[in-house]
């Protein structure tokens, strides 16, 4: 891990991850069931906290599991221009990851991941490519499945 001071990223993502647990505790507290329309909107906006959340998320953590934050910004390495539309892939990966979950589909996050794995295989001999890889997927995932299950609490 990075002995740099955290930028104002990693106070986000920690936020973001501090505001998951919170709401994932009161979940597991309260007694009630989301139905009719209630049910909907937490269907909308689980896929939408899993979508925006998992950004910040997993730039915290790549800025992190990378150089030091001055060399990155000094020379960007060449993991990271190799692997452009990241970003872009993430969100859509993380909303088909949250839909199907949500729909009842667990089968359908293996197809998003052979899809995203498939999609990016030429690209990951380049040096770095393989780790900032794994761990922006496995981060982006993680962050996915969490806001859903906490969704799912609540329907």
């Amino acid at each position: 891990m990075n002995a740099a001071r955290p930028g104002r990223g990693d106070v986000v993502a920690v936020a973001l991850l501090l505001l998951l647990a919170v709401v994932a505790v009161v979940a597991a507290a309260v007694d009630v069931t989301a139905t009719g329309w209630a049910a909907g909107a937490v269907r909308v906006l689980t896929v939408a906290a899993a979508v925006a959340g998992g950004g910040p998320v997993t730039a915290a953590l790549l800025r992190r599991a990378g150089r030091p934050p001055q060399q990155a910004i000094e020379q960007p390495d060449e993991a990271s221009e190799v692997l452009r539309g990241g970003a872009w892939i993430g969100v859509l990966e993380r909303a088909a990851m949250s839909s199907t979950l949500l729909a009842g589909w667990p089968a359908g996050v293996p197809v998003v991941l052979a899809v995203k794995g498939l999609g990016r295989y030429p690209e990951l001999r380049h040096p770095g490519a393989s780790e900032r890889f794994i761990i922006g997927t496995l981060a982006s995932l993680l962050w996915a499945a969490a806001v859903t299950g906490t969704g799912m609490m609540l329907l």
